[in-house]
């Protein structure tokens, strides 16, 4: 039986991609809370939501985005894959995107 590929893995040439660039090259913070409070404050270039991100913080971080102007984007994957794009152990629910660096991140902002 052949096995469906991951969320991430199908998006290799596009935001994944984007992410992981962002991560090496730029300066990016993890975590609900930081994301809750830069999409508040303002402070941040753009966040990344995974697509099981809890929906209250889901809720919040869109409409603070939005109110800040700031791009709120959801990656198609779980947590779990948004950490393993990231070079994280770890899952990421939240990552926030300070500065882009040399990455192509800002093109996937709505």
């Amino acid at each position: 039986m052949a096995r469906k590929k991951s969320a991430a893995a199908q998006e290799g040439s596009g935001l994944a991609r984007a992410i992981r660039q962002c991560v090496d090259s730029g300066k990016v913070e993890f975590g609900t809370n930081t994301g809750v409070k830069k999409a508040l404050l303002g402070g941040a270039k753009m966040v990344v939501l995974s697509s099981n991100c809890p929906k209250e913080t889901t809720q919040d971080v869109l409409r603070f985005s939005k109110l800040s102007g700031i791009p709120a984007v959801v990656f198609e994957g779980t947590s779990l894959e948004l950490g393993t794009v990231a070079g994280r152990p770890h899952p990421i629910a939240v990552l926030t995107v300070i500065d882009a660096g040399n990455s192509g991140i800002m093109e996937f902002a709505k």
